[in-house]
């Protein structure tokens, strides 16, 4: 008996280590799908294989939940850049292709793109939610945006402009590519097909050329 339980118990410890992760994804997939209004925690929970009550072990409140779900697949991402824009040694024209095609890879072409639709749809409705949102994704990007564009002027690459007005217009195109991508993927012929990484190197080229000496 004790050898079963010694060898049932690693893969235990191993299941319960993965819950987290578990619930995150299957609330990803729901928030998304649904909304966050319409999410139910049982639901989360039944996806995820787990009674309600160890959902709550882990996160006490939907809100929470959701959360949790932003923190790690925006907020990281975005702390991934922020190192990328301190490291980066080339020429800024390159750190901002960079930028974008690192948001694309980890967001943009992931089930997590679809949380900004949640934020877009359900702003006036939760807007405590809304600011955590804004807080913690939206700030810290257009910080970690100012640093690069700042560095390209500083180093003489990039004529001197607004430099929150550049940071917009980066980020523009991020919302039409989101956008583009749930609602073309409800239609089952798409008449205007778009090749999202060659949009996003067509964006900041066109952008490029009017911040560039």
């Amino acid at each position: 008996m004790t050898s079963l339980i010694q060898s049932v118990g690693p893969g235990r410890q191993r299941r319960k280590a993965a819950r987290p992760q578990e619930l995150l994804e299957a609330a990803l997939t729901l928030f998304v799908e649904k909304g966050f209004a319409a999410t139910r925690t049982e639901e989360v929970a039944r996806l995820a294989g787990v009674s309600k009550g160890t959902l709550y072990l882990y996160y006490p409140s939907k809100e929470e939940l959701f959360k949790a779900v932003v923190r790690t697949h925006l907020v990281e991402v975005i702390a991934e850049g922020s190192g990328i824009v301190e490291q980066f040694e080339g020429p800024t024209s390159e750190l901002l292709h960079l930028l974008a095609h690192t948001w694309w890879s980890r967001v943009g072409d992931s089930k997590a793109s679809g949380i900004m639709l949640v934020i877009i749809t359900e702003a006036n409705n939760f807007p405590d939610l809304i600011q955590f949102y804004m807080d913690e994704v939206v700030a810290p990007a257009h910080a970690m945006l100012t640093r690069a564009v700042q560095r390209g002027m500083d180093r003489g690459e990039f004529r001197d402009m607004d430099v929150s007005a550049v940071v917009h217009a980066l980020i523009a195109p991020v919302h039409f590519l989101v956008l583009y991508r749930h609602c073309s993927a409800a239609c089952s012929v798409n008449p205007v097909p778009l090749d999202p990484p060659q949009f996003i190197a067509t964006q900041i080229e066109l952008l490029l050329r009017g911040l560039v000496k």
